[in-house]
């Protein structure tokens, strides 16, 4: 699932669920160029805890190594693959004719020349689609909970795991759609205190002593000088003039119901865009060619994000690059709709960016149930057999993943020991301030998170040619994405499972006890570090590959 990622210090108090999700940047981006590329800085040098990008390049090129072109490929929610930030850097497919409407490398796509779009087909392309909390509600809501009691419990007890997954979607279902409608109805509610707002200030700029003499005499009054009032209290926006605070109110609130407005469509149960659109048998997991070329669907903004974190090149007057810049190519690959992933989709993405090449894959997205976890997890397996790194965001939602599960996973089981595969990364999000260096929205776990990565503030490339700053486990797993590619470009050989050992056993412990438990790391990776470790344990003969441990184990029983 796409997360906002909106400046809303002014809600603060007044809607939890958006302030969690969200948090004010504190400089216009054009006027702090060294906080455009904060991420990249040494550590070592800065006391920042950037991931060591330019050293990581230095050191590889004084070890004599050339680069080879590593493809990354983005599963994600399309990417705009002009943007002059990206152009250069985007995957062409070498065996594919542009727009000649044949499928001349014999894939099972046509006009591939990009990538493939799985939630798309000749109906147009999917926007908004369920939660997967919804779909699984829909599905078994008339199994389990039918008119038929004695059908009903006979059902129950045939498909113990099915209901299981029924009753916690259900259960989620429940709260977060309530919750949606609640949020949708109070930034309306904002949205049209605005004008209300503005003329309480009364053509005075925003301070606290001029708030202190506004007497509201009705509840619209009472809601604006509360937002009025967190605005204030912010050094950035104190004493901005009320033209300024009504331009900057409504940005946020047309973010904020394009955000929750689409959230009707996610929590309805009558909603259904698959068969319409895209056209495939959905239950056919077996089903593997459809969809479309189009790379970049209705709403790129994530992808094109996550793109520019692995691999954007500075244009113009942007001096904004991906940590992977120098050597990585983007292959496209929608998966992720306004909404909730589909298994299927996800499955098909993978074993399509692994047969054409890609080596390592990004996976921004996740969620709490996954009916179609099995042929997922044989995605990961296919992908392992062919040497290709999964990186995967470990969600925005502040828990343990060991205790709220965040699909797809690479731990069958939460008891096991280990993962079933050993190329699967997970990430979790960092800031650049030392006091508070896991952000704040970022899961996390000992065992099941291996890294941190910067995931806030972050500055790259979004549609229409623009920039912006976002956040989000979104954000760290392409800059650990980007750190692998660079890995691989200069040590062809290495194995998923080496790349990860070397980003795990050289990040940059904090000196906070409390982030230190809450990955295999216990810190922020280091790329130029990481590169030395690899280049010394795997790549200049003193070791040749690393023993997977699904040779070593029985297979884990689900």
């Amino acid at each position: 699932m796409k997360k906002i990622v909106l400046a809303a210090l002014f809600l603060a108090g007044f809607s939890s669920v958006y302030a969690q999700e969200a948090k004010a940047t504190a400089v216009d981006p054009k006027e702090n160029k060294d906080l455009m590329t904060w991420y990249h800085k040494d550590f070592s040098t800065s006391k920042v805890y950037g991931v060591n990008t330019e050293n990581a390049y230095k050191y590889l090129e004084s070890k004599g190594l050339k680069p080879k072109t590593v493809v990354v490929g983005v599963l994600d929610s399309g990417v705009q693959v002009d943007h002059p930030g990206l152009v250069k850097n985007i995957w062409s497919n070498p065996n594919e004719v542009p727009n000649n409407g044949k499928d001349d490398d014999k894939n099972g796509y046509i006009d591939d020349i990009h990538g493939w779009n799985f939630i798309g087909g000749k109906n147009g392309d999917i926007d908004v689609d369920n939660m997967e909390v919804t779909r699984v509600v829909a599905k078994y809501k008339p199994v389990f909970e039918g008119d038929d009691s004695t059908k009903n419990k006979a059902n129950q007890a045939k498909m113990p795991e099915e209901f299981a997954m029924y009753m916690k979607s259900k259960e989620l279902f429940t709260k977060k759609s309530v919750d949606a409608s609640q949020n949708f109805k109070q930034f309306s509610m904002i949205n049209e205190a605005i004008p209300e707002m503005v003329k309480m200030l009364g053509g005075k700029p925003l301070t606290k002593e001029n708030l202190a003499a506004i007497k509201p005499t009705e509840q619209k009054q009472a809601i604006g000088l509360q937002i009025l009032n967190n605005l204030a209290q912010s050094p950035e926006l104190a004493g901005k003039s009320p033209a300024d605070v009504e331009k900057m109110l409504k940005e946020e609130m047309k973010g904020a119901l394009d955000h929750f407005g689409p959230m009707a469509k996610q929590y309805d149960l009558a909603y259904d865009p698959r068969a319409e659109i895209v056209g495939d048998n959905y239950e056919d997991y077996s089903e593997k060619n459809y969809g479309n070329n189009h790379y970049q669907g209705p709403d790129a903004e994530h992808g094109t994000h996550v793109s520019g974190i692995i691999a954007g090149l500075p244009q113009g007057k942007e001096v904004q690059y991906g940590v992977a810049s120098k050597v990585a190519k983007i292959m496209v690959v929608r998966t992720v709709p306004n909404g909730d992933e589909r298994d299927k989709d996800v499955a098909n993405a993978i074993k399509y960016a692994v047969d054409n090449g890609a080596k390592v894959l990004n996976m921004s997205f996740g969620k709490p149930v996954s009916p179609g976890k099995n042929i997922v997890w044989d995605a990961f397996k296919y992908a392992d057999d062919k040497g290709v790194l999964l990186v995967k965001a470990a969600g925005n939602e502040n828990e343990d993943v060991a205790e709220h599960l965040a699909y797809p996973t690479n731990f069958k089981n939460i008891t096991d020991a280990a993962p079933f595969v050993d190329n699967v990364l997970v990430v979790g999000a960092s800031t650049n301030r030392n006091n508070e260096l896991r952000a704040s929205f970022s899961n996390y776990n000992k065992k099941m998170v291996n890294v941190f990565a910067p995931g806030e503030e972050i500055y790259s490339t979004v549609p229409n040619n623009e920039y912006s700053y976002q956040q989000g486990t979104s954000m760290a797993s392409p800059v650990v994405a980007g750190a692998a590619a660079v890995l691989l470009a200069y040590m062809p050989n290495l194995k998923p499972a080496q790349i990860i050992e070397a980003l795990v056993k050289t990040s940059n412990a904090s000196a906070e006890n409390e982030f230190g438990e809450k990955s295999q790391a216990g810190g922020v990776i280091d790329v130029r570090k990481a590169a030395e470790y690899a280049f010394t344990n795997f790549y200049n003969g003193k070791a040749s590959s690393v023993k997977k441990a699904t040779k070593t184990k029985k297979a884990v029983r689900i």
